[in-house]
């Protein structure tokens, strides 16, 4: 396989979905591509009940919504988005796998994605973006798994902790036990 072009990478928000986002800049960094992440979303009661009554003013609130959930990923996966890399994010409506399978076709494109929590009972309830994308690309996939502290941090108590923190550069910094300049 050639160096990829582009590096596409499904992005959720979910705190296992941040160490395949990591990798893909690492990745893209290296093979001097351009980093795409990419937002899927889907209106409430799917699209039968958007096609049923079709509400401008509620799309344009939900694709809104999409990339703040985007960008909120992004934040916490990098702090800001890397100055030294071409970075295109993208929100799209659709099933996720669809959608990451027909962005990533080309030829010289790589497809990144998580593939969600490890354990029996998991396997079987999520994971069904990545194996669509592992079925269905028409370019390499590479999946990656979550990080250790993934597990933990997307339920139980440490959920809530998780997701309604807010992630500063000095609140690293202090956690870490360094004075900030």
């Amino acid at each position: 396989m050639s160096s990829p072009r582009r590096v596409i990478v499904g992005t959720s928000g979910s705190p296992g979905n941040l160490s395949a986002l990591r990798y893909a800049e690492d990745l893209a960094r290296a093979c001097d591509a351009a980093l795409i992440p990419v937002h899927t979303w889907s209106p409430p009661g799917r699209d039968v009940a958007e096609r049923r009554s079709p509400c401008m003013p509620l799309r344009r609130l939900w694709t809104d919504d999409a990339w703040q959930r985007l960008w909120e990923a992004l934040v916490a996966a990098w702090g800001e988005l890397p100055s030294d890399l071409p970075v295109r994010p993208m929100v799209e409506r659709g099933d996720p796998g669809r959608v990451l399978t027909c962005i990533a076709s080309g030829p010289g494109d790589l497809l990144v994605v998580g593939t969600g929590r490890r354990g029996t009972l998991a396997r079987v309830s999520s994971g069904r973006v990545s194996r669509y994308c592992l079925a269905h690309a028409q370019c390499p996939v590479l999946a990656v798994p979550p990080a250790t502290i993934a597990p933990r941090a997307s339920r139980g108590p440490l959920r809530w902790v998780f997701w309604h923190r807010t992630l500063t550069p000095d609140r690293v910094l202090r956690d870490r036990g360094v004075a900030s300049a």
